[in-house]
């Protein structure tokens, strides 16, 4: 019988962890583009705009992640569209993502005093000038939390796409236990993994939020 040390088993996994990162980075910065879109098309004045946007967001926030992913992968081959897992998995989380990052940056475009942007009309800026110019430099700093506290979300949702066969930490974690019967390590040493990709962004957020907070009270 095969014995496996704790570092074939860590290396296995840190093979595997870094689909986890291409996918997560994928995912937010797909997300993010598609959520801009949303922010900007739920705040126009434009109702057939809110309307569609609020539809998408409520649609993607009221089905669960998984449900996503299975549509993605299996519903598209009923219609004879063959698309690999890495593909069907960064495609429904880039939607999903889209959808809570447009929200969550809508509620902080929001958060700002209206105040800001009866201001910002007296000095005879149009709307994209005042986004630009003052409303956006504000709401960045409300949501800075929210954001990189939904980047952690989205690194931890990655492990549902193992469900379709993408193989990332997770997936990766039961190709291993199978291997090895090292439960108790294996998944151990993953939740580290999942651990140490999280806590650095938690941190990060509290020290940006920290020197937006002081840049702010300077002006």
């Amino acid at each position: 019988m095969i014995e496996f040390t704790v570092w074939d088993i860590l290396r296995n996994l840190l093979l595997a962890t870094r689909w986890t990162i291409v996918l997560s980075l994928v995912s937010f910065v797909g997300g993010g583009m598609v959520g801009l879109v949303l922010l900007f098309s739920r705040i126009s004045r434009r109702k057939w705009s809110r309307a569609l946007a609020k539809s998408y967001i409520e649609l993607f926030q009221g089905t669960p992640l998984l449900m996503q992913l299975f549509i993605a992968f299996f519903g598209l081959g009923l219609f004879g569209i063959d698309v690999p897992a890495w593909l069907a998995a960064g495609l429904a989380l880039i939607l999903w993502s889209a959808a809570f990052l447009g929200e969550i940056w809508r509620g902080c475009v929001e958060a700002v005093a209206k105040g800001q942007w009866e201001a910002s009309a007296s000095l005879g800026m149009g709307r994209l000038q005042q986004m630009r110019y003052v409303i956006l430099p504000q709401a960045l700093r409300i949501a800075v939390p929210p954001t990189v506290g939904f980047s952690v979300q989205v690194i931890k949702g990655t492990a549902l796409t193992s469900i379709i066969g993408f193989v990332e930490l997770s997936k990766a974690g039961t190709v291993v236990t199978n291997a090895t019967f090292q439960p108790f390590t294996v998944y151990g040493l993953v939740a580290l993994i999942y651990f140490a990709l999280c806590w650095p962004l938690s941190k990060s957020s509290q020290i940006l939020e920290r020197k937006l907070n002081v840049a702010h009270r300077n002006h």
